[in-house]
This record gives structure tokens, C-alpha cells and sequence, in this order.
């Protein structure tokens, strides 16, 4: 494995497609759980049982990093905050469907039900996607936060992007999430965002 290769703590291909790029234009190369061999395990859906995104993030890149062996090692914990649920689903967001049998694809169609259900009746839509990523190394331990203002749609616009992105009107873009480029996405989001902000902190080593 290269010397300059990290370790990204996350099962998501959708994630990986998104990370990958902003890494390797930095001369860094991502290694990912499966090209590890790391199987998954059931202590890893316990790794986010906290109220904020930079406890969550640096509890999946802490485990992570240890259980590589010490690989310093990326993670990311992000969610969407819609104004008039009180910021809900936030933290839980992948969880939001309450359905802990589904992943994937499956898993989103029930997660955007959910706030579709939620936001019945409801003028105010607006909304925004936060990221906090973190890195975990030898004596290091570093966070940075990500957002990106929007609303949400009542239907669907767009196949791109993963979770709730065909929903999110970015107010930057004028179009959700579903319906941009990852190239378009990668340059406003919240992960794009936080992920910059923390190859920098890397880099200066705080």
C-alpha cells in the first residue's frame, strides 16, 4: 500500500464515489474497507450513537483506525436538517425510516417515505445537508464541518446522487442533488465542503 494511502472508514459506495476524487486531486490515494478485506461486523452499527456529527465521525474513524492497525484513517458523519422538523432527521438521517432491515437503494426510497410523511401539510421546506469529516492518525485526532442551504421537493427530481439528494433543491445550483453532475454536486455539498476543510487541516496538522 502506498505511503500516502488512507484508510476511508465507510461501507457507502455512494460516499466512496464522492471522496475518492477530492483525495486524489490532492495526490492522495483512498483505500477502501472491502480492498482491505475488513469484513463487516455487527460493533459497527453501534459506532453512531451520538447527539452531534464530530462525535459520530471521529467514533467511526477511531475504530477504524485501530482495527486497521493503525492506518490513519478518514470518516464522515452527515445528515439532513430540515427547518421545520426541528432540524430533524439530522444525526439519524439514515436511520430515519426507523427500517434497519433495508440498505442500499431500499433504504433511501423508505428514508425519503418518511420525510415526505413528515412534511405533509408543511409550507416550509427549507433545508440544509451538513458533513463533518474526520481524520485519526498517530497523535492526531482533527474535524471539519461542511454545509450547504436548500429545500426539499415534494417529488423526486433527478437519478444522481444517493439518499435524499433527488429531494434537495440546492439553493446554489437551482436544481437538486438527483439532477447534477457528481462534478456540479462535488463543488457545493456538504461533503465536498468538509472534506477540503480537512485535507487542509491534514496538511497544516491541526
Amino acid at each position: 500500500m502506498s505511503a500516502t494511502a488512507l484508510l476511508v472508514a465507510t461501507r457507502s459506495e455512494g460516499k466512496l464515489r464522492e471522496i475518492r476524487p477530492i483525495f486524489a486531486a490532492a495526490g492522495l490515494t483512498l483505500v477502501s474497507l472491502d480492498e482491505l478485506e475488513i469484513e463487516e461486523s455487527q460493533e459497527e452499527d453501534e459506532l453512531e450513537p451520538y447527539a452531534t456529527f464530530e462525535e459520530n465521525a471521529l467514533s467511526k474513524a477511531r475504530y477504524f483506525y485501530e482495527i486497521s492497525g493503525g492506518i490513519p484513517t478518514v470518516a464522515d458523519d452527515s445528515g439532513l436538517e430540515v427547518a421545520a422538523l426541528g432540524g430533524q432527521p439530522g444525526v439519524r438521517s439514515k436511520r430515519w425510516s426507523g427500517r434497519e432491515d433495508l440498505k442500499g437503494a431500499d433504504l433511501d426510497f423508505e428514508n425519503n417515505r418518511a420525510l415526505a410523511t413528515s412534511l405533509d401539510g408543511i409550507a416550509d421546506t427549507s433545508a440544509r445537508y451538513v458533513c463533518v469529516a474526520a481524520y485519526v492518525a498517530v497523535g492526531l485526532e482533527l474535524t471539519a464541518r461542511g454545509e450547504t442551504s436548500g429545500s426539499i421537493t415534494r417529488a423526486a427530481r433527478g437519478a444522481g446522487g444517493f439518499g435524499y439528494d433527488p429531494y434537495f433543491l440546492s439553493s446554489e445550483l437551482g436544481r437538486t442533488f438527483g439532477e447534477s453532475t457528481q462534478t456540479e454536486k462535488e463543488r457545493v455539498s456538504h461533503r465536498g465542503r468538509a472534506f477540503r476543510e480537512l485535507l487542509t487541516r491534514i496538511k497544516s496538522g491541526r
